[in-house]
């Protein structure tokens, strides 16, 4: 939002046009192509008329320009603030993603006022030289295909060593922890990063022989009351998922989301807080889940 606020669809549309301009290529053609192709629907009755008659004073008559560069799109102070918060967070870091341009920079705001409160607190050691070490072996076997030879404990606080094939690493938002998919032999493996000891990198594999399996995806429909900014939270809480949404009435939306079995669980904590602005109306089943999950809270709450 904040960089699509100073650069977005009519400055890059414009901007493509100035280019054109500055380099000598710019025609009426060209002129109609970028705004069609690069603005809203309504931009082909506004920017070309806006730079011809001179409201936007840029082009001259003979579709020539004032400027002598092409345009650019320099970072604000503001735009760097919020990248050097984003690089205060620790998952991030993870990444080994470097800050150059910003070491000076004081972040927008500390990440550590936020009060999470539809979060675990037991989640993964980001900051530990170990863990950071171990997620960029596995980052890196990801990204090459390559074997990997896992230390770890288990559930049961048994060691283990095994040999995978990983081929994605995921976050949960809910439990704050990354969580390793792979294959051992031909079955397929979820491990928990918090819970290895030890990795190294073992010998590249084949895609044809280790394919990355095609998750078989459940979907559940929901009805939402628009109130208290329900769908634009809703949209936001459930950016990770394909969706299609569809107005019911006034204030009233239907979502149908696509979703993991796995992740069925983390699915219905986060539908059950909307509380009564989000309705699940199908499939049975995960309605269902919704009334354990509720029934199984007003026991606890009884004791």
């Amino acid at each position: 939002m904040l960089f699509s606020e100073y650069y977005g669809e009519y400055y890059a549309c414009v901007a493509e046009i100035l280019s054109k301009a500055v380099r000598g290529e710019l025609t009426k053609e060209s002129l109609l192509e970028i705004t069609r192709r690069k603005g809203f629907t309504e931009s082909s009755l506004v920017i070309p008329e806006a730079l011809r008659d001179g409201s936007w004073p840029l082009l001259r008559k003979d579709l020539t320009t004032l400027l002598k560069h092409e345009p650019v799109h320099p970072v604000t102070l503001l735009q760097k603030r919020w990248l050097k918060t984003l690089l205060t967070d620790p998952r991030i870091r993870l990444f080994d993603v470097p800050e150059t341009g910003l070491e000076e920079v004081e972040p927008l705001f500390d990440p550590e006022k936020i009060i999470w409160y539809d979060r675990y607190t037991d989640g993964d050691p980001f900051e530990d030289p170990g863990y950071i070490e171990r997620f960029r072996v596995l980052l890196e076997a990801v990204k090459t295909r390559r074997r990997v030879q896992v230390d770890f404990t288990s559930h049961h606080s048994r060691r283990n060593v095994w040999n995978v094939v990983p081929y994605r690493l995921e976050y949960s938002q809910a439990d704050d922890k990354f969580r390793l998919l792979c294959r051992s032999g031909r079955q397929e493996r979820i491990l928990n990063l918090k819970r290895l000891v030890s990795c190294r990198l073992l010998e590249p594999v084949s895609p044809a022989e280790y394919p990355e399996p095609v998750p078989e995806n459940e979907t559940v429909t929901l009805d939402i009351t628009d109130e208290r900014n329900a769908l634009e939270r809703a949209m936001l809480q459930f950016s990770y998922l394909a969706k299609k949404t569809e107005r019911m009435g006034e204030n009233t939306y239907r979502m149908t989301l696509q979703y993991r079995k796995d992740d069925e669980t983390e699915l219905v904590i986060r539908i059950l807080s909307f509380g009564p602005l989000l309705k699940v109306t199908g499939p049975d089943s995960f309605a269902a889940l919704i009334r354990e999950r509720i029934e199984r809270q007003v026991r606890r709450n009884e004791t």
